[in-house]
């Protein structure tokens, strides 16, 4: 972002006058088009459809060798503060960067990665964040969030296990859903209620003892988890208390993550799609010149537009921890779920029946769509979030 809008955004150091915050231009920094350019001829080459579609089948589901070069890009640490081996830089720029990894498709465990890495920065204790951190910046280890159950609500009410206190430890009993990427994950940090009413997050080794994963079946053939708990012991030292203020601004940052994601899915969508539009002929004439596909692709940018510039104005309010995020965010993924989906139901339209062949690269986005649509709430909960926090 310019100056003007959000500040010198440089290596996470912003900062906003009361002049500026009436300014909301939402361009990226110099730095940040760095980020950008970079990262996109990097996965353009790194991460090409034949990638995306040979992950699906995989077991793992993530490249290994692709993980690494990602880390020695600082892409794993770009959140971490240099003196844990991170990059020091915002969560904004971060963002960035993850609407090219949605453009892109990139499978792996990257943004629950990122989530649970902004949860040590902000609540770890000294001693977490020296474990753990390091190891993620150097992409040698992988953490991961178990927090949906089988009722697959993602808010408070939503979550039933519970943790019993067992002398100095803590004994974690039940079953979380929808885990990503779990079966790769080095760390689980698995929220439930402590006995004295708090909800907190406990870090478990996936290899520990008590865990049974299984890979569920889903329309993005990505790697969603069942964990089952059995008597899984996790010590006081692991766990993460944090109040309720730097649990909203956590649960903000891992929504916006998925916006990102989205904007660079729809933006992708739509440029694959007016392509098709250029090139296939119909009744001795590309199909792009009948005002039907016309109006198709301009409600696609309308919605792509609106998507990049909501999604950014929860990201620079999230990333300055400003007292509007929790509205900001809440209107963000609302939009950012519906407009999306309209994004890549024009895409599949415009292309007729070969849209919906698997040999075709425009059901890759479809499909993806629908997990990011779900993950911290769609736009009817958000929605419901905005109503009540407007009271109406």
């Amino acid at each position: 972002m310019t100056a003007s809008a959000v500040g010198p955004a440089v290596a996470g150091n912003l900062s906003l006058s009361e002049r500026d915050r009436s300014r909301m231009d939402l361009g990226l920094s110099e730095e940040q088009e760095l980020l950008k350019n970079s990262a996109r001829e990097f996965l353009e080459k790194e991460c090409p459809e034949e990638h995306v579609r040979a992950m699906e089948e995989d077991e793992k589901g993530y490249s290994p060798d692709l993980w690494k070069k990602m880390a020695d890009l600082g892409w794993q640490g770009l959140m971490i503060p240099e003196e844990y081996g991170g990059a020091g830089f915002s969560f904004l720029d971060l963002c960035v960067l993850v609407e090219e990894f949605g453009r892109a498709l990139v499978p792996g465990p990257f943004i629950p990665n990122q989530v649970c890495t902004a949860e040590l920065i902000l609540a770890g204790t000294d001693e977490q964040k020296q474990a753990h951190l390091p190891k993620i910046a150097d992409g040698s280890h992988i953490h991961t969030y178990a927090i949906t159950e089988p009722s697959g609500r993602w808010d408070r009410e939503g979550i039933e296990m519970k943790a019993t206190q067992q002398g100095n430890d803590f004994v974690l009993n039940g079953t979380k859903l929808f885990v990503p990427d779990a079966h790769v994950a080095d760390y689980l940090h698995v929220v439930a209620w402590k006995p004295d009413g708090r909800l907190s997050t406990f870090l478990v080794p996936r290899d520990q003892a008590g865990i049974e994963i299984t890979v569920l079946k889903t329309i993005a053939s990505d790697k969603q988890c069942e964990v089952v708990f059995k008597d899984v012991k996790v010590p006081a030292s692991d766990v993460i208390d944090m109040d309720d203020a730097t649990a909203r601004r956590l649960r903000n940052m891992a929504t916006v993550l998925e916006c990102a994601y989205l904007v660079g899915l729809a933006q992708r969508d739509f440029e694959i799609s007016v392509n098709y539009a250029k090139e296939r002929v119909q009744f001795g004439r590309p199909i792009g010149s009948f005002q039907a596909i016309q109006h198709k692709a301009a409600d696609m940018v309308t919605d792509v537009d609106g998507m990049r510039f909501i999604m950014y104005k929860a990201a620079w309010a999230t990333s300055e921890n400003e007292d509007s995020q929790d509205m900001d965010v809440a209107m963000a993924k609302a939009w950012c779920s519906d407009a999306s989906r309209r994004v890549v139901a024009h895409g599949q339209q415009i292309h007729g029946g070969i849209g919906f062949t698997k040999d075709y690269i425009i059901q890759l986005y479809f499909r993806r769509q629908k997990r990011a649509e779900l993950f911290w709430g769609d736009g009817d909960y958000h929605r419901e979030r905005v109503a009540q926090m407007l009271e109406i």
